[in-house]
This record gives structure tokens, C-alpha cells and sequence, in this order.
């Protein structure tokens, strides 16, 4: 990509662009587990209800991270830009999840 930025869309198609070949699926992914301290606030938080800060930020940077570990890949790949871009999360353990950044690397015109 030498400087460019990676364009990255939930669409399959990019206005003013045309798609001239599929490298592959990119992805990038992280497992997070929660933090004892974390979860002690955020017990006192849902008695009274509201936003648990700490777990947004969690969610947030693992988003981040998974986002950027996919668009490293499709770097790798050749890519110019990834489409079809989703997030998807799982459980993996009792407090334990992965984040998922997932799309398809493809080249353009």
C-alpha cells in the first residue's frame, strides 16, 4: 500500500471503485479475559444500573486491536482495501472472550 490508507467498508462494493481481484479473507483477533478488580466494580455498578465504564473500555480496545491485526493481514495479503468487513465476539472460557475482525482483502482499479 506504500502510505495509503486501507480502506476498510461493511459494503461489498466501493463507490467509484471496481474490484479487480479477491485475495482472501482478513482477519485479526484478540482474547480478553475479565479482570477480578473490574469485576468488583462492576457488581456495585449493575445494583444501582448504568454504563460499566471499564468494560466498554475493554470491549473498546479489543475492537481496536482485532480492527488493526485485520488490516495488518490484509497489508500482507497485497491488498488495497477489505470489504464485507464485520466484528464478531465469543465466548471462549467463564470470562474469557474473543473479538473477531473479519473481511474480504481485495485488489482495485
Amino acid at each position: 500500500m506504500s502510505g495509503k490508507e486501507m480502506i476498510v467498508v461493511t459494503t461489498m462494493e466501493i463507490p467509484g471503485k471496481k474490484v479487480v481481484g479477491v485475495l482472501g479473507i482478513a482477519k485479526g483477533n484478540t482474547v480478553r479475559a475479565r479482570n477480578i478488580g473490574r469485576d468488583i466494580g462492576a457488581g456495585f455498578k449493575s445494583m444501582v444500573g448504568g454504563e460499566i465504564k471499564t468494560y466498554t473500555e475493554m470491549i473498546s480496545h479489543a475492537r481496536e486491536e482485532a480492527y488493526n491485526r485485520m488490516v495488518n493481514e490484509a497489508i500482507d495479503m497485497g491488498a488495497d482495501a477489505v470489504i464485507g468487513f464485520r466484528f464478531m465476539t465469543s465466548m471462549i472460557m467463564a470470562g474469557a472472550s474473543e473479538m473477531l475482525a473479519y473481511g474480504t482483502a481485495v485488489k482495485l482499479k
